[in-house]
């Protein structure tokens, strides 16, 4: 099979896959201790935790503190639910934020959504338009998980401050990728996407910024997530991220090299979102009448997407490529390729020969 979905999830690096077996300890090892349990075994699991959270924050920015969550959605929500004021986003946001809309409005605040412009970007001129001095959070992603289109982060920052909003940035699919370089208040990054394991996540909070918990219990993670954390998420998040440290700018190149061959073998399609501002490991095309349910099926052995992995299933054209103008039909008609570290140009080139023939036989 070739694989060709980094988008919904990334293959386990080989480096996060050994840090995590030390810590799947069994009844003779010593590595099977609660990191929250003043014993040995404890200190020696809270260590490997504290290295981990090292590493991950590492490709953060300076400053603040990393929590260490289940997933990006849970840190999402935590910053949503648990900050104050009205809640101002976009159209293209993941899930993670627009379907918490009902709770912040059972809470008495209003949530917002904005438009965003043709080429798949935040407006910011309606984000301008929009804030008040009751706005009190603002979310927006870094890259988006559909299109792979690059927001104006720093426009997005400077408008929030005029009002003394916070800033929340979904970062899951620039971390590790690209330089989170942005002077948010929350930063939601998650580890499957960056070639971690599947489970853990991180809620990156800045300096001053304040949050209330979303889990309540034994006050683990500075009281502001509750529960035991597990060594073996935390070591393998911690790995990917110092693995992706080390080889940013190699995968930068190498998915850049993909990006080209990619873009030229479907070079007739049409391209969703921006060419320019835009994370070269998702290409997100169209082709009008193709059949993308046959297609998948006549290309089962390429793992592509017809959208967002998270809803998939639901019949419900994409709501990305509606907010950037696209019509039912064209949304229905466009597949999403997501490549990066571990996919060879021989990918590209096998996985285009075969959509394309199946495209033509469907007379396209």
């Amino acid at each position: 099979m070739i694989y060709l979905d980094y988008q919904a999830t990334t293959p386990l690096a080989p480096e996060a896959r050994e840090a995590m077996l030390r810590w799947l300890g069994g009844p003779e090892s010593d590595t099977f201790g609660n990191p929250h349990s003043a014993h040995r075994m404890g200190r020696m699991a809270a260590a490997a935790i504290e290295t981990a959270r090292e590493r991950v924050a590492a490709l953060l920015p300076e400053g603040g503190k990393l929590i260490f969550t289940s997933g990006a959605t849970e840190a999402i929500n935590a910053v949503i639910l648990g900050t104050t004021g009205d809640v101002v986003t976009f159209a293209t946001e993941h899930a993670a934020v627009l379907d918490c809309a009902r709770a912040v409005e059972a809470q008495g605040r209003r949530f917002t959504v904005l438009p965003v412009l043709p080429d798949g970007r935040a407006d910011v001129e309606a984000l301008a338009d929009h804030v008040t001095s009751s706005t009190g959070l603002v979310a927006v992603m870094a890259i988006n998980n559909e299109i792979g289109v690059r927001n104006p982060l720093a426009p997005v920052v400077e408008i929030a401050r005029r009002v003394g909003a916070r800033v929340l940035v979904d970062a899951v699919q620039a971390y590790g990728k690209v330089p989170v370089e942005v002077a948010a208040d929350f930063i939601a990054i998650s580890a499957h996407k960056v070639h971690g394991p599947k489970g853990i996540g991180g809620l990156w909070v800045g300096n001053g910024a304040v949050v209330a918990p979303l889990l309540h219990g034994g006050g683990q993670e500075a009281g502001l997530r509750s529960g035991t954390l597990s060594p073996a998420l935390c070591a393998g998040f911690g790995a990917a991220a110092q693995v992706a440290q080390e080889g940013l700018s190699e995968q930068m190149f190498h998915v850049e090299h993909l990006w080209n061959m990619a873009r030229e073998a479907f070079a007739d399609w049409e391209l969703n979102g921006s060419a320019v501002d835009r994370w070269h490991g998702n290409l997100n095309i169209r082709k009008d009448g193709l059949d993308v349910a046959r297609l998948m099926s006549d290309c089962r052995q390429i793992m592509l997407s017809a959208g967002s992995a998270c809803a998939s299933g639901s019949g419900r054209p994409s709501h990305v490529l509606r907010a950037i103008g696209l019509s039912d039909a064209e949304a229905k008609s466009s597949i999403r390729l997501g490549f990066g570290r571990y996919t060879h140009a021989s990918d590209i080139e096998t996985a285009a020969a075969a959509i394309l023939a199946a495209a033509k036989e469907q007379g396209l």
